[in-house]
């Protein structure tokens, strides 16, 4: 049974990581990956078939994860140390010259747990479908997942991506939209207008869950419930509601907090807002 308890004190430390990992070097985007903590830990520590301790580029006979927004990096950078993948102490080195821990992630440093290198908006979901479908080539039973943002699925190629999937019948593929309504330039509605997201998506073939990102228990449910719907011939969408900035009062319900760092002072305040519970770095 998940503990969510558990999981939301992991959270919490990981909100803790990504404001320190950012503020350290003055660099980085916050929001998305604060309003993400709760999916990643829940997916890393709960839902995901990994082994941290035996990480390959193939994925054989465990389930992927594909990062396609990578910006949120701070964010996956911390949960893949505290699953295990690499030392908690090399969260130091955070977009640091020469550093494994790239602004984006990267494969040309080998940092266990990055299969591609993403950043470069719109990719991750055509990578995800072409590993899902070596999967089921190779007969491998387990699942691939990817995140997208929404401000992200404005790029032509996630509707490639979109459109292949369910034409190949590639039902062992969850794909995870985060749905904050912010992108680096104002809110995606205004920026360009996405309209019926949900609709777009069943039109082109998926089905289509929709979840509160923020919310643990009910996140569980809804991921547990994308599992349950593979292997039926299309591939699942979770369209996830979160709030950007999550965790952080003054970070929350704005898109300024997209790419910047925060100061000392705010770091201090984001910090007394978040409890430590596994240990800082």
């Amino acid at each position: 049974m998940t503990n969510i308890n558990k999981l939301q004190k992991i959270a919490t430390q990981i909100r803790r990581d990504i404001v320190r990992m950012v503020h350290a070097q003055q660099s980085g985007h916050p929001g998305g990956a604060l309003g993400c903590a709760d999916f990643f830990t829940l997916l890393y520590f709960d839902v995901l078939k990994h082994n941290p301790q035996k990480f390959s580029m193939e994925g054989k006979e465990e389930d992927m994860f594909f990062l396609s927004n990578g910006h949120l990096s701070a964010v996956w950078y911390s949960v893949l140390a505290r699953s295990g993948y690499f030392p908690i102490e090399e969260l130091k080195t955070f977009r640091c010259i020469d550093s494994r821990l790239q602004g984006h992630p990267a494969t040309d440093k080998k940092l266990p747990g990055i299969r591609i290198a993403s950043g470069s908006l719109g990719q991750g979901l055509s990578a995800a479908c072409g590993a899902a479908l070596g999967k089921k080539m190779n007969k491998d039973k387990n699942l691939v997942y990817c995140l997208c943002g929404d401000g992200e699925i404005q790029e032509g190629q996630i509707w490639e991506a979109a459109m292949f999937a369910p034409a190949k019948r590639i039902d062992n593929l969850i794909a995870v939209i985060d749905c904050n309504d912010k992108q680096i330039d104002g809110s995606v509605s205004n920026v360009l207008n996405l309209g019926n997201i949900k609709a777009k998506w069943e039109a082109f073939g998926w089905m289509v869950i929709e979840a509160n990102g923020n919310n643990m228990s009910q996140l569980s449910i809804s991921l547990n419930m994308a599992k349950t719907l593979t292997g039926k011939g299309l591939p699942i969408l979770i369209l996830m509601k979160t709030e950007m900035g999550m965790g952080v009062d003054f970070m929350m319900g704005t898109h300024k907090w997209h790419g910047v760092a925060p100061n000392d002072e705010q770091l201090a305040q984001a910090l007394s807002q978040l409890d430590e519970t596994l240990g800082d770095f």
